[in-house]
């Protein structure tokens, strides 16, 4: 990787040992290699992060805000729920395009980690709640008039999530039992993001 003209020195360090963390996990990536491609010197990366636990962990962190903005960001205009929901599966799908190892080192990191859960619930807890309380607002009227099936904004978030991480979490024993290349994925990719949102508003009818 190039060294971006103009960019941040630490954001600079922290792109490429994000790259690396998805690739090759923990273990397998060092400060030497995150240095070397970044293409500065391992101490450089000791200034800004002082240890690698704490170089991933801002990796993770990054990760974890990218993924739940796409889920729980105020998207500071009104529009209709089918609208919003729309928006944060298009959202969350092109994020995880662009960083398909994505899915994997969240969920994993949560599984090994479970502890990283309450200083999520920290950074991004109140933001949260609030857009709950929103769409649980917007839910009730059309409840009511039975346009849409009973079902809470957790369970609609919880819906979208899972069938937006499946497509991606399934990826690797879909390219080994396929044979698909990355092409093919690609194109399977865009047909799901289309197919998956039709299935997730489809589940809202009575």
């Amino acid at each position: 990787m190039k060294k971006r003209t103009g960019a941040p020195t630490d954001q600079i360090i922290l792109e490429v040992a994000e790259k690396l963390f998805l690739e090759k996990g923990f273990a397998g990536t060092s400060t030497i290699e995150i240095a070397r491609v970044a293409g500065f010197n391992q101490a450089l990366v000791h200034y800004y992060f002082r240890t690698k636990e704490r170089l991933f962990d801002a990796v993770f962190e990054r990760t974890a805000c990218m993924i739940l903005a796409a889920l729980f960001e105020d998207p500071g205009t009104e529009m209709s729920l089918e609208e919003e929901m729309r928006r944060r599966a298009d959202r969350l799908y092109d994020i995880l395009k662009d960083n398909p190892r994505m899915a994997h080192f969240f969920f994993n990191e949560l599984n090994a980690n479970p502890e990283r859960l309450r200083g999520l619930a920290g950074r991004i807890g109140i933001a949260a709640g609030k857009l709950l309380v929103k769409l649980e607002e917007q839910l009730a009227p059309e409840i009511e008039k039975g346009s849409i099936r009973p079902v809470t904004a957790m369970d609609l978030f919880l819906n979208l999530l899972s069938i937006v991480m499946v497509t991606f979490l399934a990826a690797p024993v879909l390219k080994e039992l396929t044979g698909m290349t990355e092409l093919d994925y690609s194109h399977l990719i865009d047909a799901r993001k289309r197919e998956n949102i039709t299935v997730l508003l489809k589940s809202l009818r009575p």
